[in-house]
């Protein structure tokens, strides 16, 4: 059965990492993906498959990016499904959001540990998550002076074994939109 994955990519376009999203897509399609499309400028290709190991996907996506790109792609695949579910969840309803306030969704390749539940905040007070599911955490993150304390990705440090990209709660309801297309 053929299924659509949402790949939440990260370290495309930060860091120095530059690729154009025609580049993007034509990778893959190396890989003999179908309908591949992609969203804005920061990671996120929509394709379909009819491949049924999630895992052994992800792992072909991130060995062909980076031997294409020449470093590590972390990758978390979403169906449409499960991404409907994370904008459906509301995480942040009854937060009032501010200038010094940024609402992001943390893509999750595995559940967060029972150590890292929520709530719970940093102790720099820079960010609180707020709520998680298994395949996303919601996090409220304080800038400081206008900036971020940090990549949101990176947020659990070592107490978190698997991989992680971010994108803001706005971002991921047009992504969703973009992907039911």
């Amino acid at each position: 059965m053929t299924q659509t994955y949402i790949a939440f990519l990260r370290a495309i376009n930060v860091g120095g990492h530059t690729v154009t999203m025609e580049r993007l897509r034509g990778l893959f399609e190396e890989l003999g993906l179908a309908r591949v499309r992609s969203y804005i400028q920061s990671g996120n290709v929509f394709f379909d498959t009819e491949e049924e190991d999630r895992a052994a996907l992800t792992a072909r996506i991130e060995r062909h990016l980076e031997a294409a790109l020449g470093y590590a792609v972390p990758t978390v695949l979403c169906t449409v499904a499960e991404l409907e579910a994370v904008v459906a969840a509301d995480p942040f309803a009854g937060i009032e959001v501010t200038p010094e306030l940024r609402l992001c969704v943390l893509f999750l390749s595995e559940p967060l540990p029972e150590a890292l539940a929520p709530p719970r905040s940093s102790p720099k007070g820079d960010w609180d998550l707020v709520g998680a599911q298994p395949k996303a955490a919601f996090v409220v993150l304080h800038l400081r002076g206008g900036r971020l304390g940090g990549n949101p990705a990176t947020l659990f440090g070592k107490a978190y074994t698997g991989t992680a990209t971010s994108r803001f709660f706005h971002t991921t309801v047009k992504i969703l939109a973009a992907a039911q297309k």
